[in-house]
């Protein structure tokens, strides 16, 4: 399996999640686990070669919608932690700024801490999930080790 960094992995699903849909896209190498960086609002003054996005040889990273990262994590967790709050949950996260009044609302229950761990437990196992399908073994840089992800969505 390719050892790539985790922290890396992670890093660029949030990369890639980030703006328009398509705006920013990641690569990893096959070959040497190398990440590449694709954005199309601007030069981000990194080396990619010629052919990213069209070889085989590299895997496009995906975002974390394509993870069941994004409003289905939070719905998940809303429907474990704030059943009497299913349908605000379902009204806030249908407009912008959805996941800021998410928060709030996280907040005013006393929940947002049980929410960031959620998240974070959910994030590593989806990621390693995603790196075992792709014969990726995700490792931290400080000790070699996979993180753990001990329950996941799912």
């Amino acid at each position: 399996m390719l050892p790539v960094n985790f922290d890396d992995l992670e890093t660029a699903i949030e990369f890639v999640s980030s703006g328009m849909p398509t705006e920013h896209r990641a690569y990893v190498a096959i070959d040497t686990g190398a990440i590449y960086w694709v954005s199309d609002s601007g030069d981000l003054e990194e080396d990619v070669p010629d052919d990213v996005g069209e070889s085989d040889r590299y895997l496009e990273m995906p975002t974390k919608n394509d993870l069941g990262l994004g409003r289905d994590l939070a719905l998940r967790f809303a429907e474990e932690h704030l059943p009497n709050d299913n349908d605000k949950v379902w009204q806030i996260l249908r407009r912008r700024g959805a996941y800021a009044r998410f928060k709030d609302l996280l907040e005013a229950r006393g929940q947002l801490d049980a929410w960031h761990a959620y998240e974070a437990e959910c994030t590593t196992r989806a990621i390693l999930d995603w790196c075992g399908a792709h014969a990726i073994k995700a490792v931290r840089q400080d000790d070699g080790e996979p993180p753990t992800g001990r329950a996941g969505p799912g």
